[in-house]
């Protein structure tokens, strides 16, 4: 019986989770959940799986969390803000902690998990964007195992082989990581109306249920960019070492390619229950509740190479890894930025690329190595970013 804390329940990512474990309750049981605005759907969850713990990222909401359990028979401890998030994240009685608070509010608390020497379940490829040296570094010193979740990290993960040296791909026989991605929504659009997408459209994925954030980075092929990053950082790669891949049907999820010639794949439905359920039962597989691929009826899988015209953030986010940690924390702030005032329709489709490139040249080259240089550099893009996105209005 696993103890799990649930960071982000109430995301895709954190539903999926608890439905998943919802099938085997001979094998894990919920210490804790957290959320943040979706309160009633955070309690229910809650009353659900019998958590321990429920936590309220803003404690502003901390009242209003209180009088919804009591009216709502939860019988969960309530508990609110960043230490308290660190706390569940933490606890010793926590075998294992699903990290899919979306965005750079997922660091802290997942570095607390990593440091407490957990087994990690890593959704929130934020962490690693922005602190990568330091969050691999922690997780070796304090014996943390980090499980990828992302769809394409986990299809990686799975195609590697067992005896895989971290750091070396030439020693395990790699020659390459191919990730793949669907392109979007707007693979074929015409590049002269991106101006006029809108955010109904952005937030439309063509093969993934996602939050809104994720949807319009996928658009964007931002998402692809900050996973790139984060391969690089999970598997000791070079970014001469990754490959994006455009594979519309999203079947394959990412592959491995061998010095020998050889190719190994891992294909599925699109559905995050799969990896969720592979982090949750390694080196064993459980039920996820998805159906099986069934080849008669996939019909042709194709392949293409991305278009930087048509993905400047894809090309911003390589660019980026090889910058440095400076640059890709900037470039993740900015992106968070930019993509909240399009979705609240402050700014076009294509100014969330022109936010971006714009912050990364404004601001001088740095190296960071601590947590607080990481976080000043968090906080200095996203200043930059809300001031070109004012200078837009």
């Amino acid at each position: 019986m696993q103890t799990i804390t649930i960071l982000g329940a109430t995301g895709s990512i954190g539903c999926s989770t608890l439905d998943v474990i919802a099938r085997h309750p001979d094998k894990y049981r919920v210490f804790a959940v957290t959320g943040n605005t979706q309160l009633e759907r955070l309690m229910s969850q809650a009353k659900a799986c019998s958590a321990r713990y429920v936590v309220v990222a803003d404690e502003n909401h901390y009242v209003r969390a209180q009088e919804l359990a009591s009216a709502m028979n939860v019988p969960a401890q309530i508990l609110c803000g960043a230490q308290a998030l660190d706390h569940v994240a933490s606890a010793p009685e926590v075998d294992a902690v699903m990290a899919a608070i979306v965005g750079a509010a997922g660091l802290l608390p997942t570095l607390a998990a990593v440091k407490a020497g957990k087994r990690v379940m890593l959704a929130n490829k934020e962490a690693l964007v922005m602190s990568g040296a330091l969050f691999m570094d922690a997780a070796r010193q304090c014996n943390a195992t980090i499980l990828p979740i992302d769809s394409e990290h986990n299809a990686i993960f799975q195609c590697l082989p067992a005896d895989f040296k971290y750091g070396s791909l030439e020693q395990s026989g790699i020659s390459s990581i191919l990730l793949t991605g669907s392109g979007g929504p707007f693979r074929e659009r015409p590049l002269e109306s991106f101006a006029d997408i809108s955010v109904e459209e952005a937030c439309c994925h063509p093969n993934w249920s996602m939050g809104r954030k994720i949807t319009v980075d996928s658009a964007t092929m931002m998402n692809k960019g900050l996973e790139f990053i984060e391969a690089c950082w999970l598997f000791g790669t070079s970014a001469d070492q990754v490959k994006v891949v455009i594979h519309p049907q999203s079947t394959i999820h990412s592959m491995v390619q061998y010095v020998d010639g050889s190719v190994i794949a891992q294909m599925g439905n699109p559905d995050m229950r799969t990896p969720i359920a592979y982090g949750l039962a390694y080196p064993e597989r459980v039920d996820a509740g998805v159906e099986a691929l069934d080849f008669m009826t996939v019909g042709s899988l194709t392949f293409d190479q991305p278009c930087h015209d048509r993905y400047p953030n894809l090309q911003l986010a390589i660019d980026a890894c090889r910058d440095g940690q400076a640059a890709t924390t900037r470039l993740n702030a900015a992106n968070e930025v930019a993509v909240a005032a399009f979705l609240n329709k402050e700014i076009a489709f294509t100014d969330i690329a022109r936010v971006n490139s714009e912050t990364l040249n404004q601001l001088e080259p740095i190296t960071v190595s601590t947590l607080q240089q990481i976080l000043e550099q968090d906080t200095l893009a996203r200043d930059k970013a809300s001031a070109l996105i004012r200078g837009l209005r």
